[in-house]
């Protein structure tokens, strides 16, 4: 366990309360195999594996360089906690600023060495808030792109049909 955690919890409407552990296990789990995909893919770089942590958090940055195919990859995961959501997440739900939350996130960014081939970001996240004598509040967010160096207009209506 990386971070303690609460545990999924039954309510008497069938409802259950979000659980952070699978969430965890399942995107530390998840960078391992992007890891493994990205180093067989590669050939013969290898991906840096340190992890940092404080009684709050844990980071998790892997990063590969300098491969015959991948200039430069990272996939950091993250677990952390805090007694207050960031501005970005209470934006749009400005009731849970000053909210303790949970977050586990997971993210990366590929440069391969081929020009052609597009550079690649993703990130994931999970957060959970807990309002003092309320339920937890739950969400998921994240996003993909590729960023192509040389765009070609068939790539375009492949990628937007597919």
């Amino acid at each position: 366990m990386l971070l303690e955690s609460t545990r999924l919890v039954s309510q008497p409407d069938g409802m259950t309360l979000p659980d952070v552990d699978p969430v965890r296990a399942y995107l530390a789990d998840l960078q391992g195999r992007i890891c493994a995909g990205l180093e067989a893919l590669d050939g013969t770089a290898t991906f840096s594996n340190e992890a940092h942590r404080t009684a709050t958090s844990l980071n998790h940055p892997r990063v590969l360089e300098d491969g015959p195919v991948i200039e430069k990859a990272a996939v950091n995961f993250t677990n952390s906690r805090g007694d207050g959501l960031p501005v970005a997440a209470t934006d749009r739900k400005p009731e849970l600023a000053g909210v303790p939350f949970e977050a586990c996130s997971l993210s990366l960014i590929v440069h391969p060495l081929n020009p052609y081939a597009p550079t690649t970001h993703m990130n994931l996240r999970f957060f959970v808030a807990r309002p003092s004598g309320g339920e937890p509040i739950w969400w998921f967010g994240g996003g993909f792109d590729l960023t192509p160096y040389y765009g070609f207009e068939e790539d375009c209506v492949h990628s937007q049909r597919g």
